[in-house]
Formats: C-alpha cells, structure tokens, sequence
C-alpha cells in the first residue's frame, strides 16, 4: 500500500470528497490539517500545480485535483470499486462529476458571494443545475445505484454545506416538493456509516462560510 499522507482544510469541501474515498477503501493515511493563510514548508514543497488542497501523497508522489486523486484511489485500491464497471456509466458519472464542479457548485458560490441582481442569477442558475441532478437521481438511491460511488462522494458538498450556505445567503435552493429525488438522496447520503461518523462539527462549518461570505461582500463593495 505504501505511505499516503492528505494534505486538506477545513475551508473548502473538497478533501471531504477524498477523505471518504479513502475510508470507503479502507486505507490507512494521515491528514494533515493546512492553514491556507500560512501555508507549512511541508506543504509548499511540493511545486505548482501541486500546491492546493486536497493534496494526495503517495508513497512520496503528489496528485493534486480532487476529481483526479478520487480516480487515482479507484485505479490503485480495487476494494470497494467507486466508478461503474460499465464503460458508458462510468463516462456518464465522469461527465456529471465535472458538471456538478463546474456549473452546480459554481453557480451556488456566484449566489452566496453576491448579492442584489448578480445573486438573483446565481440563484436562477444553481436552480437550473440543480434540476439536471435531479433527472440523473431518478428512481434511485444513490447516484451510483443502491450504494455510494464516485459521483455522491462528489457532489457530497451539496448535503454538507448547502444547508448552512442557504442560511447565511438567505435564499432557499433544494426542497422536498421541487427536488423531491435530490432531498431524500441527502438524507440516505449522511445516513451511510463512513459518512455519518466522520461529518464535521456545525458550527465550525458555519463560521467558515460566514467569513467567506463577509469577507466576499466585503471585497465587492
């Protein structure tokens, strides 16, 4: 198996991701906690692009991009395989993967950093995101079928961190009547044990997204 070290931080979601793939496979590592306002020389040892959290070390070589190192973990430990075996499924779960980076999440941060009529865009346009997850949950429980796979542990940040974000951003997103597949999906979601047993505290979520969220609207004023 060799030495894997994973280098995260708790003000962005996206070693989550990573740090559930690990856990569904079984494999021991450490994780380094980063303050990315003080970076550790441990860290920055690792040239551009490798850089940036999540930060995989394996056996002293960095993977760096989350959606990257979660394909990384598939191919190197076949336990609990995340990717379908199907060559369409898995093109399909590689194509919704990079849609919910791309347009879901990012949709979702241009609402909460902004307000007035550029909120009212983000708004309409992670509604708009929103509603194609939906489709591609239909009539199961898991995007990856009846168990968690690649595509849930990456739009993983949606029951994690779109709660609070609705919150603090005062608008509302994802309800049960509008998104009936995409409500009960987050409920089974932080059902599974491995993701049940490791969710971060609340209010430590909360104080986060609060900064970012002053601290973005600040900046634009």
């Amino acid at each position: 198996m060799g030495e894997v070290k994973l280098f995260g931080a708790f003000a962005t979601p996206f070693p989550f991701r990573v740090q559930w793939a690990l856990d569904h496979k079984g494999v021991q590592y450490e994780y380094i906690e980063e303050d990315l306002m003080n970076r550790s020389a441990s860290f920055m040892s690792y040239s551009p692009p490798y850089t940036k959290v999540p930060l995989l070390i394996h056996n002293g070589k960095p993977i760096s991009d989350s959606l990257c190192i979660l394909e990384y973990i598939d191919e190197t430990w076949s336990e609990n395989p995340l990717l379908p075996k199907d060559p369409y499924e898995r093109a399909m779960a590689r194509f919704f993967a990079k849609f919910a980076d791309q347009k879901c999440a990012v949709s979702v941060r241009a609402a909460f950093h902004s307000e007035g009529e550029k909120r009212d865009e983000g708004i309409e346009a992670s509604l708009e995101a929103l509603k194609i997850l939906e489709g591609e949950l239909q009539g199961k429980k898991f995007f990856g079928g009846e168990t968690i796979g690649y595509l849930d542990l990456v739009v993983g940040w949606i029951p994690l961190c779109l709660p609070i974000i609705e919150e603090f951003g005062e608008f509302k997103l994802l309800d049960p009547q509008s998104f009936p597949s995409l409500c009960a999906w987050c409920e089974n979601f932080l059902e599974v044990p491995l993701i049940k047993e490791n969710l971060p505290p609340h209010d430590k979520m909360s104080a986060v997204f609060q900064y970012a969220r002053r601290t973005f609207l600040s900046s634009a004023g």
